[in-house]
């Protein structure tokens, strides 16, 4: 069941494309790991499927029960650089962040078993008086993976979510996605692929255009357009 359609897509910077005409579908219950030179889009392709960057043309479609939809619960940790840790929230407040749903709408009961679980989840409950600007990169890692996984969502999308964080850390962000991966579909950008290859479904290189690679052994092969 198809969750996001990435139609014919073009992102033009100063007249060169990034992505050129690429299509792509996240399918529901997918693990999907995406490698690629630096500047080949990765990131580009990521904020395009969140719906951050208008394409030059092609379109983006979300999907809900194999209807079209206008929105689509999506969690998403950013890379480290995107945020600006001068602000002063705590780690509390950013978590929450990710519950919001509505203006007005009251915290239930559940928001509050949900936070304390991903709190746990993420090992961020020793600092959540702190401000982000107080952290560390693996710390601010941490906390923004609880914010993108707080909301329980539909589709989790991480952008190079072992940078900055310890190797302790690197192998609980392993077992933490292979537990999400059994009830949520995950869409990964990555250099580290090593352990990632093993437990993806789809691997997908963006260099311009997009390859899917079928892997054997944890390597990638056989390569299509």
């Amino acid at each position: 069941m198809k969750l996001i359609g990435i139609d014919d897509i073009t992102v033009k910077f100063d007249g060169k494309a990034i992505l050129d005409h690429v299509s792509l579908s996240v399918d529901k219950g997918d693990f999907m790991a995406i490698t690629g030179p630096n500047g080949g889009g990765k990131t580009t392709l990521l904020r395009v499927m969140l719906r951050l960057l208008k394409p030059s043309s092609g379109k983006v479609c979300y999907y809900h029960d194999g209807v079209e939809t206008t929105r689509l619960k999506i969690g998403y940790l950013p890379q480290k650089s995107n945020i600006d840790t001068r602000f002063p929230i705590t780690v509390k407040e950013t978590i929450k962040s990710g519950q919001i749903k509505k203006i007005f709408s009251r915290r239930s009961p559940q928001d509050d078993e949900e936070f304390k679980r991903i709190v746990d989840l993420c090992g961020v409950g020793d600092y959540l008086d702190r401000t982000v600007g107080m952290l560390s990169g693996g710390q601010l890692q941490r906390t923004l993976l609880a914010r993108a996984l707080v909301s329980n969502p539909e589709v989790i999308v991480l952008d190079e979510p072992l940078s900055y964080v310890d190797k302790t850390f690197e192998r609980q962000i392993y077992s933490m996605m292979e537990d999400l991966a059994k009830e949520h579909t995950i869409v990964l950008v990555s250099h580290e692929m090593s352990v990632i290859s093993g437990m993806a479904n789809r691997h997908i290189i963006v260099d311009r255009g997009i390859h899917e690679c079928h892997s054997h052994h944890h390597s990638f092969t056989e390569c299509d357009d």
